[in-house]
């Protein structure tokens, strides 16, 4: 009885309601998928051995990891000087150019592919100016080709490498970079041997993230690559269209999982990363080779003193061509990001009757289509139902669950951390095939019901990360001092804990709900027939007609973020005077 008072009275109980919801959609049904790809109870590895058997197979798998890799790399190699650039600018064009890369990042990415079907198809923009400028005869082969993914695949994930960097360079305490620069170091050395060893967590972190999600891309592949660029995600889905083999599908989803997971373990047991110690281990591997750099880089010791001497005190140094590469670096940056969606909204508003660029009149006639057209507002509605029931589930549970992770101890806290965002680092085709099954059994497949359950356990993910941080850096002393006036704990958390919590709490309802409204490929596997969510229906008209309605759709999907983004400000700024206004009451009372 005493253990029960315990365990009701400890924190971790709040994380329950979010558990079993996890357990039910999600994790049961993983158990179930993987005791199918063995055949349990006979325990065979036949389909996995029939997997590697197919020549085509292997090919998929091996094409799957090059392609994750390559746009990893891609994103790594624009976003690092981009992240860097802009943690060097000013507070207050920081703070521009951050919206700026956030902007495409809460952007739809169906909107964001489709963006580049305008772009790069044969009657795309590019073709149409090279042919209206008699450059080209007849249109380039520009889309469905390995090239045409990796430029979907980077824009959309290019944000996700970004923003880490930046959260972790600003956090780099630059008095380090000018001491090393006031021991003589010159400025690539002061970058070299200080900054990148600190900012290599940021870096890490966004490599990770955009490996993990690109194992797993479905849309943008199928939609920009052609049929020999097939992904693991493609092959997946097929079977599950096709013959619907539980075993054969459990095999490639856990051999993709195996994958993701393997490379999320080097990397998190990577000691050396933050610390820099890959430059040691090299130096450690090569001794030989190490001690000759050393003896040459000291020959020129004394050259480089007497060069540091003669600009220690120089007010202006030759950095205008830098200035100049880095401005050029984050503008053709942000146009990479922006310019796609500015396209497609110029687009929308034309008077043709196909999609032309530019426009040769304007016109509002494919916004009135998609106003007037039924199955367009139903689908509509059904997406704006299913996302405002998931952010209210998600965040409800999703809160409770950081606020007891928050109190409870560190070792459990990682355990539960690491479960409750499996959902957004397991691969979306097998998260949603994991939800298939799980609402067969209870008999929700096609329903909302069902869609939102889905939708819910990856939004719960988000809420989890941005309220655990907000709660971070809580006071806790703040409740301990209401407590001491005898308020009970659910009056502390209402009067005390949750007002200055609210901003993460809506930060975190935020991306649940546009997790949920851009959501397709676990809707396209839990809707079934009968239910078709905005982003379903769009991702139909893409893949089987030009219906430039689309058009109308992706540049209101754009929009949204940026009605977010304003009522975030707006609830931020109003919170703000709030504090404000109470702590000049208080200063008055003084």
């Amino acid at each position: 009885m005493l253990t029960l008072q315990k365990l009701t009275r400890a924190s971790v109980v709040l994380t329950f309601p979010a558990l079993c919801l996890l357990l039910l959609v999600f994790a049961i049904p993983i158990v179930q998928l993987f005791l199918n790809s063995i055949n349990a109870p006979a325990l065979s590895l036949v389909n996995y051995v029939t997997f590697f058997v197919h020549p085509a197979n292997v090919r998929v798998l091996i094409q799957t990891i090059e392609v994750s890799i390559v746009a990893t790399v891609i994103c790594a190699i624009i976003g690092y000087p981009t992240a860097y650039l802009i943690t060097a600018a000013s507070k207050q064009v920081r703070s521009v150019l951050v919206i700026l890369v956030l902007i495409p990042y809460l952007t739809s990415s169906l909107a964001r592919t489709y963006a580049w079907v305008m772009i790069l198809g044969d009657r795309g923009l590019i073709n149409n100016l090279l042919l209206d400028l008699r450059v080209i005869t007849s249109p380039l082969p520009l889309i469905y080709n390995r090239m045409a993914m990796y430029i979907g695949m980077v824009h959309i994930m290019l944000p996700i490498m970004i923003l880490p960097l930046v959260s972790v360079m600003l956090g780099i305490d630059k008095s380090q970079v000018a001491a090393a620069r006031s021991m003589g170091a010159r400025p690539f050395s002061a970058f070299w041997r200080v900054f990148l060893p600190l900012s290599l967590p940021g870096l890490r972190s966004g490599a990770l993230l955009v490996f993990i999600l690109s194992l797993g891309f479905y849309i943008t592949p199928a939609a920009l690559g052609g049929l020999r660029d097939a992904m693991l995600s493609t092959f997946i889905a097929a079977e599950v269209q096709s013959s619907f083999n539980l075993g054969r599908i459990g095999a490639a989803s856990f051999i993709l999982l195996a994958i993701a997971m393997t490379v999320l373990a080097v990397l998190r047991l990577n000691p050396a990363g933050p610390k820099g110690n890959a430059a040691s281990d090299r130096r450690n591997r090569f001794p030989a080779a190490g001690a000759l750099v050393r003896h040459l880089t000291e020959l020129g010791t004394l050259r480089r003193a007497r060069r540091w001497n003669m600009h220690l005190y120089r007010a202006g140094d030759a950095t205008h061509v830098w200035r100049f590469i880095g401005i050029t670096v984050v503008i053709f940056t942000l146009l990479f990001l922006l310019f796609p969606g500015v396209v497609v909204i110029i687009v929308s508003f034309s008077a043709g009757t196909q999609l032309e660029f530019p426009p040769s009149g304007f016109s509002v006639q494919w916004y009135r289509s998609f106003f007037a057209d039924p199955s367009w507002n139903g689908a509509a509605l059904s997406s704006f139902e299913i996302a405002i029931s998931v952010t209210i589930i998600s965040t409800i549970l999703g809160t409770l669950a950081a606020y007891g992770l928050s109190r409870s101890a560190p070792m459990l806290r990682n355990v539960l951390t690491l479960v409750l965002l499996a959902p957004i680092t397991f691969p979306v085709i097998v998260v949603g095939i994991a939800a298939y099954l799980g609402l067969v059994s209870f008999g929700l497949v096609g329903s909302k019901t069902g869609i939102v359950l889905a939708h819910s356990i990856g939004a719960m993910s988000y809420v989890v990360v941005v309220v655990a941080a907000t709660l971070a850096n809580f006071d806790i002393s703040l409740e301990q001092a209401a407590k001491s006036m005898r308020a009970g704990p659910f009056r502390t958390f209402m009067r005390v804990t949750l007002p200055l919590i609210r901003p993460g709490i809506l930060g975190g309802a935020v991306f649940a709900f546009l997790h949920s409204f851009d959501e397709v490929v676990i809707s396209l596997l839990v809707s079934g027939l009968s239910i078709r969510t905005l982003p379903l229906k769009m991702w139909e008209n893409i893949r089987h007609e030009i219906d430039p309605t689309v058009a109308a759709v992706a540049s209101l999907l754009m929009l949204l973020p940026v009605l977010w983004l304003v009522a975030m400000y707006f609830i931020w700024w109003r919170s703000r005077s709030r504090m404000q206004a109470a702590s000049a009451r208080m200063l008055a009372a003084v």
